[in-house]
């Protein structure tokens, strides 16, 4: 594992990331919740597009992976930010943003922020709005937690460690919701979608496809795909769906 470039932010704080340069439009990786971007999906898109020619990025938000801070500190804002500050200080160009999980609600938020950089997007299993559900399914117990200690230790399946949810990302969560009106972008659109993901339910990929005012959005629903999707036929279909938009977008 190679040493990452850091991005310093103003607060002290130290994003790390990872950057080839390549052709344009170039492709940045946002991971998912509590992941980071030594993750498969990520080192693998890293070798097709580094193999392709193709700019490629990606990078840690704060309190993930070799970035900087505590996880329990993060938010939805916070990790949209740093995310936004890879765009800016680390590529030039138009970029096709692949979203996983949280990743695809971050990567939503850039298009909407940034829509003169963000030219294309695809989302594995991508999760806008995440916090909403996970609201409504907590236990009175979890509740109670949130409101007392300001926290909530859930189980993880994916880690041996829990995840701190913490009543700051449950707030922020709200101020940063997508699916709730219109998604103003008009550019390329893959949403990859296990149907046998049990922590994004398959239609979420219907919902997001309905509220983009793009017309170019094709959602690829796969039957016995889980939520990493990331088996070697999972790889091959986000190889092929990001080249593709890639490809749709120009530049070369």
């Amino acid at each position: 594992m190679t040493q990452p470039e850091l991005l310093n932010r103003p607060d002290g704080h130290s994003i790390a990331y990872h950057h080839t340069a390549g052709d344009a439009p170039g492709v940045i990786f946002c991971s998912g919740f509590m992941s980071d971007m030594e993750g498969t999906k990520a080192i693998a898109l890293e070798q097709a597009m580094t193999e392709l020619g193709r700019s490629y990025t990606r990078f840690d938000y704060l309190g993930h992976g070799q970035s900087t801070g505590l996880f329990k500190d993060g938010s939805i804002s916070r990790w949209t930010d740093d995310a936004l500050a890879v765009l800016d200080e680390c590529t030039a160009g138009p970029q096709v943003v692949v979203g996983s999980s949280m990743g695809g609600w971050i990567g939503l938020r850039m298009a909407l922020i940034r829509p003169e950089r963000i030219a294309g997007f695809v989302g594995i299993a991508a999760a806008p709005d995440f916090t909403k559900r996970m609201k409504a399914d907590m236990s009175a117990d979890a509740l109670n937690d949130l409101e007392t200690k300001g926290y909530w230790e859930e189980p993880s399946e994916y880690s041996d460690e829990p995840y701190t949810i913490t009543k700051k990302l449950i707030d922020d969560g709200e101020r940063n919701f997508v699916l709730e009106n219109q998604i103003p972008f008009d550019g390329p659109v893959h949403l990859l979608q296990g149907m046998k993901d049990d922590s994004v339910p398959w239609q979420t990929a219907l919902a997001i496809q309905e509220k983009l005012t793009s017309d170019n959005v094709i959602v690829s629903l796969v039957k016995d795909g889980d939520h990493r999707l990331s088996e070697l036929d999972d790889i091959n279909r986000l190889v092929l769906a990001v080249e593709t938009t890639c490809a749709q977008v120009g530049g070369r």
